[in-house]
Order: structure tokens, then sequence, then C-alpha cells
């Protein structure tokens, strides 16, 4: 049978619960031994892969002094090239793992891989004592990763899993922050540019923008809400901007305003004169567009640091309750913003 067999699977094959099936492939009580024997007699024969052995408890300087691998997992659609946000964030994580004497080892996901589970090398021949995932990843894929048993934290997004740490930037705070100050200077007629479902952040970056809306008492126009990205999580460059256009725009992300404003530019439009367009995470591309993006500033340094240091602490007590831990962020105020046109 192919990789990826779960717990889950044991269980409705045999008709238990998948409590039982992990207390009987991991030696614990509550389960008689004649069922015990079967459920590890069906786990061989479908080829799941037992969990390996929890280390013996130790602080977080004996886990330091012993070294060792530590995964990092991104799915393709967000590794991008060198120079992206993506990029500085999983090279401050390997930075950071460097100081506190581990070794980085990554691996991205390809498109075809997530979609049919197919799990890493480096987590189905156990080369690593923990994971940190970069990027979302798909739930049913997440759910496979989680059946590995192997240490995990989620880095720049959450999902359900209110048993895996996440670190995150302050998405749903900054975005409110950032379209308050739309509203400051006079723009009533605001736009979002992010595919709200793709990730969490963007999700949150979004419910910030409405709750400054809905704060000030501004309609919320569902036609200026628009796609970014394909269903593959692949970028657009094109927008089908509507007819009746607002006055501001709030990206999701630097590269989306990036791409905006330059479709903008090429339909005629001048930015920010006739569309104030905001960003978010200040890379590199901020400071490259003309005009300069107006965006909020990711603290990336704090973001890797704190994944690497929450990540050490599962490894010393793997029974620690597990939380979202936000990094705040700033507005970065560059030109890419200004008054309304009729004010």
């Amino acid at each position: 049978m192919k990789n990826g067999v779960r717990m889950s699977d044991i269980a409705k094959e045999l008709g238990v619960s998948v409590v039982t099936v992990s207390n009987a492939l991991n030696d614990r009580g509550g389960v008689s031994d004649e069922m015990r024997k079967r459920i590890r007699e069906r786990a061989s024969e479908l080829g799941y892969r037992p969990s390996a052995p929890r280390t013996p408890k130790k602080n977080t300087l004996e886990v330091v002094q012993q070294g060792g691998n530590i995964g990092i997992i991104t799915s393709e659609r967000f590794a991008g090239g060198r120079g992206t946000f993506y990029w500085f964030l999983t090279a401050g994580v390997a930075k950071e793992l460097t100081r506190c004497n581990l070794y980085a080892v990554y691996e991205s996901v390809s498109e075809q891989a997530e979609q049919e589970c197919v799990l890493p090398r480096i987590v189905l021949e156990r080369q690593v004592r923990g994971l940190i995932i970069v990027g979302q990843l798909s739930t049913n894929y997440l759910e496979h990763l989680a059946d590995m048993h192997i240490p995990m934290l989620f880095l720049d997004f959450y999902d359900k899993h209110n048993d895996i740490d996440a670190v995150i930037s302050d998405n749903y705070y900054d975005s409110y922050l950032m379209t308050d100050r739309l509203v400051s200077l006079g723009h009533t007629r605001i736009g979002f540019i992010g595919s709200v479902t793709a990730t969490s952040s963007i999700h949150d970056r979004f419910l910030g923008y409405i709750r400054c809306l809905m704060e000030h008492h501004i309609e919320y126009h569902p036609e200026w809400t628009l796609k970014d990205r394909l269903s593959n999580g692949f970028t657009l460059t094109d927008y089908d901007f509507p007819e009746e256009m607002p006055t501001a725009f709030v990206c999701n992300c630097d590269e989306t305003a990036f791409r905006v404003i330059g479709d903008l530019q090429r339909k005629g439009y001048r930015v920010p004169e006739d569309v104030s367009v905001t960003g978010y995470d200040n890379y590199t591309v901020s400071d490259m567009c003309v005009p300069a993006i107006t965006t909020v500033e990711v603290d990336l340094t704090e973001m890797a640091h704190t994944a690497v240091a929450l990540l050490l602490a599962r490894l010393d007590n793997p029974q620690k309750t597990a939380a979202r831990h936000v990094i705040p962020g700033r507005i970065i105020v560059k030109q890419s913003m200004a008054r309304p046109a009729d004010i």
C-alpha cells in the first residue's frame, strides 16, 4: 500500500477509535492483548510507519547541545526565488537554527505531491527531529504530516490543529490599521485585493479590512474584492478591475501591490493620484516599485527566532500546551498612498 497510511485508516478498517489504535501502537494501556495484536498486524499489512519513540525529557540547553537536523518545508507555490518574502523568512529560520547548533534541512512540496499527499523524504526517512512548515499547505496534507508524530510548528499560517504551535504576523490588526490610515486620508471607497480563502494570513488581513469599514460605517462592495492568484496558488498579473473604481486598494502583500500598480498604470490610472495602493511585508519589491509601496513591515527576525525557540521548547516538553504567537508589525509610509482626488 502507498505511503501515508494514517491511524484513522487502521481504525476504520478494524472498527475501533483512533485513540485505541494510538494506544496499541505506542504500548499504552486501555487495549486488550488480542486487539493490540490485531491492530499491529493490520498496521504492518497496510504499511503504516510507526512513530519514533519519544526522546526522554531534557532541558532546552541539552536539546541545543545535542544538535541534529530540523526540517523546513515549504509548498512549491510559496518557495519563489531569491529575494522573496518566503526566501527571507526561510533564510532567517536557517540562520537561527545554525546559531542553536542545529542543521536546517530544506525540502519543497510540489503541487502534485501536495495533492497526492506524498510526504517529503526527510519526513518519511526520519531525517529530522522536528519540522517548521513555512507558508500554507492543504489541510489533508497537514493531516498526513501530523500522523508522522514529528514535533511541528506552523510559520506564517495556522489552521484547525490547535495542538500545533504557530507563529504569525499580526495580520488582522495590521490590516485594520492600514485601512484606517486610508480612511483618515478621506478614502471611503476602498477595495481589497487578495484571494481571501487561499491562506489564513490573507483571510485575516481581509477581516481586518472589513472590521475597519464596519467601524467607520463604510459600505462594503463585494465587486471591489478581487482575487490575486489562481486556485493552484500562482499569481495573476492582469486584474479585472470594476467599471466603477474605488479610490484605494488594500493589497494582501507587496508582490500583489506591485503587480496591481503595474496593471493600473498600463490601463491609464495614476498611482496614487487616481488610486492609492497599499501592501504588506515590506520586502525588496516595495522599494523597487514606482511609486514605492506603503506597506506593513513584518519582523522576520523575530518570527524566525520565536519559531525556533518554540520548536526547541516542544522537543524539550512534547506535552506543552500549544498556542498561536502573534508578532506585531508596523506601517511604513512611502509613496503609493495619498488623499483621494475629490477632496
